[in-house]
């Protein structure tokens, strides 16, 4: 095969794998309900303190917000990119939210300091590939690579404390398996709409780095 043919076929490979990471949501998990389509993924294990999923690639817009509290950087930059999906870009092209809604979350800093908070939604499968222009400049795309992560569910609202609750539940799950994980940042993931009142699902994700770990007492997935 030449080396044309051969570039051809990467590049349809990796569209393949980005449109593939999405899909209906009536095809995910049972939490993903409130949206048309939805990130899905491969169910590696399952423990009875976490799971460890692997995710294809997949295109995300994002926003920054410098905050000193998870929900209120959270907020201010969800109405970016809402106004973004109903038409603020310039195509004016209006969609639906996908699910889930990210946030990355530093894990380095001081309690005195503000932190930095990064807020992504998941585009939909017909603009992975070409996904309208921003119109503001404080939005910007995201290409999540092929991953394997840790995720701990529980549900309520998604709130600081909350949220840095289960964090230090996951990642003690993790030091107790010696699982390797990127120590820098984790996942803070919604699956809700705020009008949702009862059986709300949230996430809290760490990449894996290495060989994933199922823990010694691996629950059964099939």
């Amino acid at each position: 095969m030449s080396l044309f043919g051969l570039a051809l076929l990467s590049l349809l490979s990796l569209k393949s794998l980005a449109v593939s990471s999405i899909g209906p949501s009536n095809s995910s998990s049972s939490f993903c309900s409130e949206s048309e389509e939805c990130l899905q993924f491969e169910l590696i294990c399952r423990t009875d303190e976490y799971e460890v999923r692997r995710y294809s690639p997949s295109r995300w817009v994002s926003t920054d917000a410098e905050a000193y509290f998870l929900g209120v950087g959270a907020a201010m930059a969800f109405r970016r990119l809402y106004h973004y999906i109903s038409g603020a870009n310039k195509e004016g092209v209006k969609f639906e939210m996908t699910s889930p809604v990210l946030v990355v979350v530093p894990e380095e800093g001081k309690m005195w300091e503000p932190a930095i908070y990064t807020l992504s939604f998941l585009l939909p499968s017909a603009y992975q590939e070409h996904p309208p222009t921003p119109t503001n400049d404080k939005l910007y795309f995201t290409d999540m690579p092929d991953m394997e992560v840790y995720v701990r569910s529980y549900g309520g609202w998604m709130l600081s404390i909350t949220s840095r609750l289960h964090t230090h539940l996951l990642s003690r799950a993790l030091t107790r398996a010696h699982a390797l994980y990127n120590h820098t940042h984790h996942y803070t993931v919604g699956y809700d709409s705020p009008l949702k009142l009862l059986n709300r699902h949230n996430e809290v994700w760490y990449v894996a780095e290495g060989e994933p770990v199922c823990g010694s007492n691996p629950i059964d997935t099939h």
